[in-house]
């Protein structure tokens, strides 16, 4: 018996249809080991930065099961994802299980051919590639770490950095000030509706646009004034050449854009197609096409659009560190029009096929016409029109979507006589340049390198998930704690989160990779300066102020003047003589009722005294020593509603009582921060049967479900 570890369990299920009764295949539900959340524990900084891994508390039982099945084969093959992450976890596997003669296998799509392929030409496991992404891990754990606990200090607490976060938010910074910078200018629009002689009617606006209301009317009345003209016609052709098939940047943007997906749901959409065997692997920055995969979309242009759409041609990706040896994302099967277990797995995977048949066809051509008009004496500015239109669609035709709107104009020759229909002024204003959206902050990552294809949809993530951007719209919005943080690291760590910096340390980390460059000097020659700089900052002050407040808001408790300061919940108005007035309001200006003490000790500390404030959820009482006590007055009312009567599984001592947070209302152990066991929804009281987590309220469609994540039955409808 062979054995084959995969690391997902809709993966192991694919490669299952392929595979004989020779083959057991298991999945390891992703990572089974992990750095401890201890900054102190994770990183042996003076052995060579050597990080200690831990097994992941819920894995364990997994772990034990694959050890066992291990021992009973002859063979164990590692098949996880054909990446770094891929090969990492494949390394722990390996080390936790105790595979001394592990195989390594990687196929870029999930068809039978690929993966018999693949067990043709098992490999070792690529201990430099498993190196960089150690390397990565530790590198962002040295510097979020490091970083976050000195913004702590100086700047409030639960505050974070990361090596890639920051530079993200810098950028988003620097395009917000170039839109709180920007003065408007006003200027005017003139266009005339026109008429040609064979009664074809147009809009035709004006080449300049002039600076002053009385310039705009004096070119209208001139203009509503005089006899109209064709002054002429010009007419040119140009070729639309289609583009290479998706990267995962680009394969981002196109979904944010024609779909409206997040970075974040197009990998998660696009990772079910790839393990269901619909498309190839989806973290990539190489566009290569396979010789097998360009025969097959060949074909089918061939046969869907005819010869003369047939334009067979290979691609080169842009970025020096592409791993030209990956495939761009595809299709496995272009002949399949649709594929996907619900509508957006659909509709994405109907955006990569007709990406990728699209590359390989014919150039579009398009007629592009302008007519001038103008006044017979020509005493004004010239006035334009512009229209396109599609002469032969080319690789539109697969991807008709991309094609835009045609624009057809009347016909014309010059000097023909033209009808003024109506002349007008419109006045506008320029415009600051635009927020990026998630689609354009992607595009701009990958052009300054920062970061990697895998990475881009999770930074976007995490910059929400920490309050500093927010979306409107489809666009991101700083917030003052993003502002606040971008500015700290700008000023005191600009050269850590500079494009050149970023941009040289990846591109070590891909050495790495390479085995041109040790794992212990690259970390060593990145800590031992930053690590002195974070000390030197240490005795800096404490930023309290974040500017004044506007007058009309003055303290509602001693009339003084505000400032702005920052708390967990955002920016709120405090009073300047804090904290010998206690005065505050809202950032809208409302009054925020003052903390008051309720004169009595507190219970925990013993020292601190009980204060009722307003926070995030309304009026509580804590202790006055918070953050050093986090002791929190329960309301009897309140705490008998939130109980469950679940014991926690974990340190079988606290019960399981609702509680409240950023992201809403989850279920955690009474005995916090002792026990730190949390799940997401109210548990039923049932214990996983298959690994042994705490059951816990689902939907409609799914009324009970395990609160392991890791766990198949987290997603009990998949495992019918």
């Amino acid at each position: 018996m062979k054995l084959i570890i995969v690391e997902s369990p809709t993966k192991a299920k694919t490669i299952s249809r392929f595979l004989g009764k020779d083959f057991v295949i298991e999945s390891s539900y992703g990572h089974i080991r992990d750095l401890p959340k201890s900054n102190k524990d994770a990183v042996d900084i003076d052995d060579g930065f050597a990080p200690r891994y831990q097994i992941i508390k819920e894995k364990q039982g997994l772990i034990d099961e694959l050890r066992k099945t291990a021992e009973k084969s002859d063979e164990v093959i590692l098949a996880t994802d054909p990446d770094r992450e891929g090969e990492a976890i494949a390394w722990h596997l390996a080390e936790t299980i105790g595979i001394k003669k592990a195989k390594r296998i990687v196929f870029h799509e999930i068809t039978e051919h690929a993966v018999q392929e693949a067990l043709s030409h098992p490999r070792a496991i690529d201990d430099e590639l498993v190196r960089a992404q150690e390397a990565r891990r530790v590198l962002d754990r040295l510097f979020g770490y490091d970083l976050s606990g000195l913004i702590w200090k100086k700047v409030r607490y639960g505050l974070s950095a990361g090596r890639v976060q920051s530079p993200a938010l810098r950028i988003l910074m620097e395009r917000e000030r170039e839109i709180r910078a920007f003065v408007p200018e006003k200027f005017w629009v003139l266009s005339a509706s026109l008429t040609t002689k064979k009664g074809g009617t147009f809009t035709a606006i004006c080449v300049e646009e002039p600076k002053t209301e009385k310039e705009a009317e004096k070119i209208v009345k001139t203009a509503q004034a005089g006899a109209w003209n064709v002054k002429d016609v010009e007419e040119s052709e140009y070729k639309r050449v289609p583009r290479a098939p998706f990267t995962t940047s680009t394969l981002q943007q196109a979904a944010s854009t024609r779909l409206g997906f997040s970075p974040s749901r197009t990998m998660r959409i696009a990772q079910k197609l790839y393990e269901a065997g619909h498309i190839t692997y989806m973290r990539t920055d190489s566009s290569n096409l396979a010789a097998e995969a360009q025969a097959n979309l060949i074909a089918v242009v061939k046969k869907e659009f005819g010869d003369t759409y047939v334009s067979p041609q290979q691609y080169k990706t842009k970025s020096k560190s592409a791993q030209e040896a990956h495939e761009a994302i595809r299709t496995t099967d272009a002949n399949k029009r649709s594929q996907g277990g619900n509508d957006e797995q659909k509709k994405l995977y109907a955006l990569i096929r007709a990406r990728a048949l699209a590359s390989q066809m014919s150039d579009a051509r398009v007629l592009r016409t302008k007519i001038i008009a103008n006044i017979s004496n020509g005493s004004v500015p010239d006035f334009a029109a512009n229209g396109s239109r599609v002469v032969f669609n080319g690789w539109l035709a697969a991807d008709p979507d991309a094609r835009g709107e045609d624009i057809e104009l009347p016909k014309s020759a010059r000097n023909d006589p033209l009808t003024l229909i109506e002349a007008h002024s419109e006045g506008k204003e320029t415009q600051p340049p635009g927020r990026y959206t998630e689609a354009g902050l992607v595009k701009e990552l990958e052009k300054r390198d920062i970061g990697r294809p895998s990475t881009y949809a999770s930074i976007i993530k995490t910059l929400e998930d920490r309050g500093y951007v927010e979306k409107q719209n489809r666009t991101l919005l700083p917030t003052h704690t993003g502002d606040v943080v971008s500015s700290f690291i700008e000023k005191n760590f600009g050269d850590y989160i500079s494009d050149t910096f970023t941009a040289e340390m990846e591109a070590e980390l891909d050495e790495i990779a390479e085995g041109k460059r040790t794992y212990e000097k690259t970390l060593k020659d990145f800590y031992a300066p930053f690590n002195k700089a974070i000390k030197e900052k240490e005795n800096m002050e404490k930023i309290t102020n974040m500017g004044d407040a506007p007058k009309e808001f003055p303290c509602p408790l001693c009339g003084g003047p505000m400032v702005y300061k920052l708390s967990r919940a955002g920016r709120f108005m405090s009073c300047a003589n804090f904290p010998k007035c206690l005065g505050a309001r809202k950032e809208d200006g409302s009054e925020i009722a003052p903390p008051k003490e309720i004169g009595e000790a507190c219970a925990e500390c013993k020292n601190g005294q009980l204060i009722e404030r307003e926070g995030r959820f309304g009026r509580f009482i804590a202790c006055s020593n918070y953050p050093k006590c986090k002791f929190v007055k329960k309301d009897p009312a309140e705490e008998a509603k939130g109980k469950t009567g679940v014991l926690c599984p974990v340190c079988k001592k606290g019960e399981m009582v609702e509680r409240r947070g950023k992201f809403g209302t989850f279920y955690s152990c009474s005995n916090y921060p002792e026990c730190k066991n949390a799940i997401k929804a109210r548990p039923t009281g049932r214990v996983c049967k298959i690994c042994g987590s705490l059951q816990m309220q689902g939907t409609k469609t799914i009324p009970e479900r395990c609160s392991n994540k890791n766990c198949p039955n987290h997603n009990p409808h998949k495992l019918k």
